[in-house]
């Protein structure tokens, strides 16, 4: 079935943005809501409601008819940030909260929440399915913010009929990026023939901007089979890191060296994904190996001028 219309929060990200283009490519209607601009897509800023999120009085004053689905993408979400700073995560929560009361105030019933491979913390168990849950293994306030939330759209799903699905993504690469997410910061520094910085030896499963998309949408068509349950939105492969730094560099043929130094605070070593139960219930098959995702990332920023 069909949704009538899709709110969209955090939709000037790099997530949102290319959601919303994917969306709107369907014939969705989307009303898309964040606090800044949308630098990158004419046609989704002058659609953005721009709203901050952690003003309850603001969010529960929206005036929106017919809204279906809401799909909560609105997070900070850079976890060394969060360690630094941990009112980000607090922050987290609170527009998380304030998302659930409009919904339930206004009597919209499915929600779609992008949460974090960051809540499976450094585990034993590798692939991590989403039944590898356990509070102990929460490494930041990032990831408990992640946690927190989940436990909260749980419970107002019990208490008020909110109807969920939860999706763990997991470093999510590709255009509209210009953080300093490992990614894009290795290309910045490898075009620069600066020394790339490497923390601790890890190794993630990196998902490229359009099978996450993709994932996200098929949980929205498919959403009868997807409700109230969580899925591992990945490529469900894992790689170094160190790799990734030495394919940038030699896409480049650089002078940078690859400098390794001590785990951050906060980070996890080692993640794989089990995204069996996405590609059994929703469909989903990735894509992207890293190898082609990182030249098509590198070609988008070389052509939008970014370095």
């Amino acid at each position: 079935m069909k949704s009538k219309r899709i709110m969209i929060t955090g939709s000037s990200g790099m997530i949102g943005t290319r959601l919303c283009e994917k969306l709107i490519e369907k014939k969705y209607d989307i009303i898309c809501i964040d606090r800044r601009n949308n630098s990158w897509n004419s046609q989704i800023n002058k659609s953005t409601i721009k709203i901050n999120l952690l003003d309850r009085d603001k969010v529960l004053d929206l005036k929106l008819d017919d809204i279906d689905l809401i799909i909560h993408l609105a997070a900070n979400a850079r976890v060394y940030n969060l360690v630094i700073d941990p009112l980000q995560a607090q922050e987290n929560i609170q527009t998380t909260f304030n998302i659930l009361e409009f919904a339930r105030i206004n009597k919209i019933k499915r929600i779609i929440f992008s949460s974090s491979r960051e809540i499976y913390g450094n585990s034993c168990g590798n692939p991590h399915a989403e039944k590898f849950i356990d509070i102990d293994n929460c490494e930041s306030p990032y990831a408990a913010s992640k946690l927190s939330c989940e436990s909260l759209i749980i419970s107002y799903h019990k208490c008020y009929g909110i109807d969920f699905t939860i999706l763990r993504l997991s470093n999510v690469y590709g255009m509209y990026d210009e953080t300093d997410r490992v990614i894009p910061n290795f290309i910045r520094q490898a075009y620069q023939n600066k020394n790339l910085i490497v923390f601790g030896d890890k190794i993630a499963d990196f998902t490229y901007i359009d099978d996450t998309i993709d994932g996200i949408i098929m949980s929205v068509e498919k959403y009868h089979k997807s409700q109230n349950t969580s899925f591992n939105i990945a490529y469900g492969q894992g790689v170094s890191i160190i790799s990734i730094a030495e394919q940038i560099i030699s896409y480049f043929n650089s002078d940078s060296k690859i400098l390794v130094m001590e785990n951050r605070t906060g980070e996890l070593l080692k993640y794989i994904a089990d995204i069996s139960k996405a590609k059994t219930v929703l469909n989903y098959n990735p894509k992207t190996s890293i190898r082609e995702g990182i030249c098509k990332t590198i070609d988008w920023y070389l052509k939008n001028k970014k370095y």
